[in-house]
């Protein structure tokens, strides 16, 4: 039987017109009518879950290649389908660094032969994140990059970034800032404020963030390109990208499930797999983020899925490095939030489908007829245990280990067909 041949029955189906208690109809990998009382010659019964589009994350660390101890493009596309993503934006500071053609064709090459799921490269925007020359960018476009980045290694000097800006929009594509000052951050490990202070951990100050969003926005305006801002996290960044959207810029940004779920307090028991970057804030941050993603402001939710090994991680917190796993622990997060009446569903499915795919031109991120069948189901009441031996990912660096949260993805299509299958009811 051809897999796109089926029906979903009976779920809550989200589409750009609302959500309705509906069935799909999937033939030939695209979904070809949306209604009731809908027959295939295969029929799953969806009722009480959640059909929405396939999740898309604009942030993820593959670590392919080179760091294939942490994360591999096999077992990250398959964390991502776990999540309910896909399509996943794998981020560039590979070994070698994804500044050139050949190596953005090696990971679209690997990502179709072991992907469970669709991967967009995003491109340097220096040679080897340095900050110094500006990277091949057209070549790396025709080699299939979405965007550009030196993630975690901002940009410092103000002219070479106003010439990535430029070449960028030339070739119509968004520029990813990892905002941080680095004169200003001078290195700290942590969020700098009372808890740092108390627990002796050298923090870096907020306006290290806010400070590089201000510089970058002057040059956004001069040079009219699109620019995005990697994890929001501070209450300030958010005020000035409000700003922006309210003067015209072409401006988006995306916040992850560990900024709004913790704050700077809990670091305080230096537990490693709490340290990120930018570093986790206070509850004034954690607050003006939840609104700002409430209100659209902040466009979208995005993981920054930070595999890392024990030999990175136990170490001292100011050692460790930083990041966490966020594939599969993302929709459990946010879906706590919309029980908890902070954050409406309907936003939140958005700010993982529709607004990420616009943010980046990507296709997918809606269930219309026509449209190819990349579709998440969700259980929104399912308990889910973190635990090592149930995730996907290489990797464990999670501060969510042992905890029982609600909410997950029961059955992940990519083309109608199935990449992930909790319940097999595909089977």
């Amino acid at each position: 039987m051809d897999p796109g041949d089926l029906v979903l029955r009976g779920g809550r189906v989200f589409t750009p017109a609302g959500d309705q208690a509906a069935d799909v109809r999937i033939t030939g990998g695209r979904i070809v009518e949306i209604g009731r009382g809908l027959v295939g010659s295969r029929i799953i019964d969806v009722k009480d879950l959640w059909v929405v589009p396939g999740l898309i994350d604009l942030h993820v660390h593959l670590r392919e290649p080179g760091q294939e101890y942490k994360e591999d493009i096999e077992t990250g596309t398959r964390a991502a389908a776990a999540g309910g993503f896909t399509t996943i934006c794998c981020m560039p500071n590979t070994r070698p660094v994804n500044d050139q053609r050949t190596v953005t064709e090696l990971i679209v090459r690997r990502a179709r032969e072991v992907g469970a799921v669709r991967v967009k490269p995003i491109g340097a925007i220096t040679q080897g994140l340095e900050g110094k020359i500006l990277a091949d960018i057209a070549d790396m476009k025709e080699g299939g990059i979405v965007a550009i980045s030196d993630d975690g290694r901002p940009v410092m000097n103000s002219g070479l970034m106003r010439r990535a800006f430029e070449y960028a929009r030339t070739f119509d594509l968004p520029v990813v800032q990892h905002a941080e000052d680095l004169d200003l951050s001078e290195g700290g490990a942590m969020n700098e404020g009372a808890v740092a202070t108390r627990i002796g951990i050298k923090g870096q100050p907020a306006c290290a963030e806010s400070a590089m969003v201000a510089r970058d926005l002057e040059i956004v305006e001069w040079t009219g390109a699109r620019y995005h801002v990697a994890h929001v996290s501070t209450a300030r960044t958010v005020a000035l990208v409000r700003d922006a959207k309210r003067r015209g810029l072409d401006v988006t940004c995306e916040v992850t499930p560990h900024h709004l779920a913790l704050t700077d307090e809990a670091c305080s028991h230096y537990d490693t797999r709490t340290k990120v970057m930018p570093p986790l804030r206070t509850a004034a941050d954690q607050e003006a983020l939840l609104e700002a993603l409430a209100d659209g402001t902040i466009d979208c939710i995005a993981t920054d899925h930070a595999p890392h090994s024990p030999v990175e991680k136990d170490v001292e917190f100011e050692c460790a490095a930083p990041g966490m796993l966020g594939l599969e622990t993302a929709l459990p997060l946010i879906l706590d939030f919309v029980r908890m009446g902070t954050l409406d569903e309907k936003r939140a499915i958005a700010a993982l489908t529709r607004s990420p795919a616009k943010a980046f031109g990507l296709p997918g991120g809606s269930l219309a007829v026509g449209a190819v069948a990349d579709i998440c189901v969700i259980d929104p009441e399912r308990p889910v245990t973190i635990n090592s031996e149930g995730l996907s990912s290489k990797s464990k660096n999670t501060p969510f280990l042992g905890q029982t949260l609600a909410g997950r993805a029961v059955l992940t299509l990519l083309e109608g067909r199935a990449v992930f299958d909790l319940d097999r009811r595909m089977s």
